[in-house]
């Protein structure tokens, strides 16, 4: 059953801005941090979006650890730490939560998914299974990320993806996108952020883009995201022209 505004999940986050004493350091400095507004998230699936440095997946990350997932991936109960590098923007975001909890939950970040691998090896028996059981290393990169999100995502969880499409081809964002909407159908709410408008495009989802001057709700065509990938396809020549003459 698709959750709504009475049963989702995670509802919004706002900045804690009484808190805040200096916007002049990291990552406190960000655009979407300097100009916040609240979010509120759609009760199935919400994206995060922008070009590279705009925060997105700082503001992720904010949002899993504050929701006490470990800052490199995984479930809640994953705690292991290859290289502390996560920001400390969780200490100044508020998230409100509803009144019912996920069954199931998962934080994928694609940037340190082989540290998340490489500890679901060591763990081994039936954390192993869970994931398909074989081992996530000797798989390929996109495989062992699909094989995350077939085997061990089920219904009624709360998933944080940070750009799930790194590694997978075309037509696996498309059956991600499958995958998605099964989920969601089974009571899963998704917040993910991405930079391909394949894995952007799921129906009637909420788009947030951020930009230099904070945020703005937008639709899939309106993304610059969606536009460059339009003009490339569609009248790529020019494009050619403008770039090597």
């Amino acid at each position: 059953m698709l959750l709504n505004n009475d049963n989702q999940y995670l509802k919004s986050i706002d900045l804690k801005q009484e808190t805040i004493d200096s916007y002049n350091r990291f990552p406190l400095n960000l655009p979407v941090i300097r100009n916040f507004r609240k979010i509120a998230f759609h009760p199935n699936v919400t994206y995060i979006i922008g070009e590279n440095g705009m925060g997105k997946s700082t503001l992720l990350e904010a949002i899993a650890i504050g929701l006490g997932f470990n800052p490199e991936g995984g479930t809640l109960n994953f705690n292991f730490s290859s290289y502390d590098s996560h920001s400390d923007l969780h200490e100044y975001i508020r998230l409100a939560k509803g009144a019912y909890r996920p069954k199931d939950s998962f934080f994928f970040r694609a940037e340190s998914y082989y540290n998340l691998a490489t500890n679901i090896e060591e763990l081994g028996g039936n954390i192993v299974d869970s994931y398909g059981g074989t081992s996530l290393h000797e798989l390929s990169h996109g495989e062992s990320f699909f094989a995350t999100f077939i085997h061990r995502f089920g219904e009624d969880g709360l998933y944080i993806l940070d750009e799930p499409e790194a590694a997978l081809s075309p037509l696996r964002q498309i059956s991600m996108l499958a995958r998605i909407h099964d989920l969601a159908n089974d009571g899963s709410q998704f917040i993910i952020s991405t930079h391909s408008p394949i894995i952007m495009a799921y129906p009637k989802a909420k788009i947030i883009q951020l930009t230099e001057e904070g945020m703005e709700e937008t639709s899939l065509e309106d993304t610059g995201h969606y536009k460059i990938m339009k003009q490339f396809f569609e009248d790529r020549d020019r494009l050619f022209h403008h770039l090597f003459d």
